[in-house]
């Protein structure tokens, strides 16, 4: 018991010795420096500057062209990328899908990108569901936004304009009718893989349709195939975007896209 007392007695001694006299020495802490305005103002390097185009929807000053209703210079056929690309231009400066020639593919390859399409479903109505005004954008040569004439014509809901196909279907229906034209501006952000060639984050993209949001984000699951699951069964790097033949003499207009 005594030594318990003493042990206790000694605690409290040093406990009653101040701390200041025991680090006397050291110097006392600064008080950091007060916030100013400009200490959180980054000046350098300059934004770049782009000229956005005249009219919504008209090319700004560093996209590149790939339609502008004069030829199809900046395309090749997707059956054989030697040969010009098979279909038309018709009169009101706009190219016309040729049924049966197959579809086309830009000469360049992209990645990430922002992507401007005007389209049109043919002025007359023929078929229905998928038969109607039916064509495609694929980014990398891989992953399908849907072109359809959604006016007015059901079809199953990852099937339609402005859905990722048979992936994500459209937040809404934004389709105007065949006599109109519509437009898609799209942000796309390619997939990345790893060195040994593992997915390491999926595609994702963003689309407005005629100005409405359509696709917000969403994940692009893979491959977009007609039957089966989607998946990724390669590693990729840049590639060609693709517009589709699928029997309808659906109409494109300018075209332009911008390396992100």
């Amino acid at each position: 018991m005594k030594r318990l007392t003493l042990t206790i007695c000694l605690v409290m001694l040093c406990c009653t010795i101040p701390i200041t006299a025991q680090h006397s020495s050291n110097v006392p802490e600064v008080s950091p420096m007060p916030m100013k305005p400009e200490m959180t103002e980054i000046w350098e390097p300059e934004v770049e500057v782009v000229t956005p185009g005249k009219v919504l929807g008209d090319a700004p000053s560093d996209a590149i062209i790939l339609f502008d209703g004069n030829d199809l210079a900046q395309w090749v056929s997707k059956k054989d990328s030697t040969k010009a690309a098979p279909w038309k231009i018709v009169g009101d400066g706009s190219m016309e899908v040729v049924p049966g020639s197959g579809g086309i593919q830009t000469k360049m390859k992209f990645g990430d990108c922002q992507l401007h399409v005007e389209f049109s479903a043919p002025d007359i109505v023929e078929g229905q569901s998928q038969g109607r005004g039916n064509s495609g954008v694929f980014l990398q040569d891989r992953y399908e936004l849907q072109i359809l004439d959604s006016y007015n014509n059901r079809t199953y809901r990852n099937g339609q304009a402005g859905s990722i196909y048979k992936d994500h279907a459209p937040l809404v229906n934004a389709m105007r009718s065949p006599t109109e034209w519509n437009t898609y501006d799209i942000i796309y952000t390619a997939p990345r893989f790893k060195a040994d060639g593992r997915l390491d984050s999926k595609a994702r993209i963003t689309v407005l349709h005629n100005g409405v949001l359509v696709q917000n984000n969403s994940v692009i699951n893979g491959n977009t195939y007609y039957v089966g699951l989607h998946n990724y069964p390669s590693a990729h790097g840049d590639d060609v975007i693709s517009l589709q033949d699928h029997g309808n003499k659906t109409q494109f207009r300018n075209l332009w896209i911008r390396k992100l």
